[in-house]
């Protein structure tokens, strides 16, 4: 299992963050790792992401949504791989928001599928959720 978490102070209202994070139409504007959008609906997604060089897709469903400040998308990938993606926003105190992200991918095979994800992706997840919220930041700060 993978567990990625970082945070971001923006400086935009917290609905215009919402609304940026929140439409899959917007995913190839701050998300690094993605690749296209194969399809979508109001709860529902199916993502093409690349990490080192590989692409995959994931089947997103908005399993919690608290508009403008709190959502979870569930995520099934190959191999019967899962995932979880969490948002929360908040008012960070000076006019901006904060943007608290998390993620946990838990690989197939169990501990056996945890080493072998280990050893593929290593830190690599966690330096490019770093760099999506370097690069939201800078769009809506545009």
């Amino acid at each position: 299992m993978s567990d990625v978490a970082t945070s971001i102070d923006i400086d935009a209202a917290i609905e215009d963050v919402w609304k940026t994070v929140m439409d899959p139409t917007r995913l190839g504007d701050w998300v690094t790792i993605h690749r296209r959008l194969v399809s979508h609906s109001d709860d529902e997604m199916v993502q093409v992401l690349c990490l080192r060089g590989a692409n995959f897709k994931v089947k997103w469903h908005l399993a919690d949504s608290k508009a403008p400040h709190h959502a979870t998308w569930k995520g099934r990938g190959p191999a019967r791989s899962h995932a979880e993606t969490e948002y929360r926003l908040s008012d960070n105190g000076k006019g901006g928001t904060r943007f608290d992200y998390r993620n946990e991918f838990k690989a197939p095979l169990g501990p056996l599928g945890a080493v072998a994800s280990n050893a593929l992706v290593g830190g690599l997840p966690a330096k490019e959720a770093d760099a999506s919220l370097r690069k939201l930041k800078a769009l809506m700060e545009r």
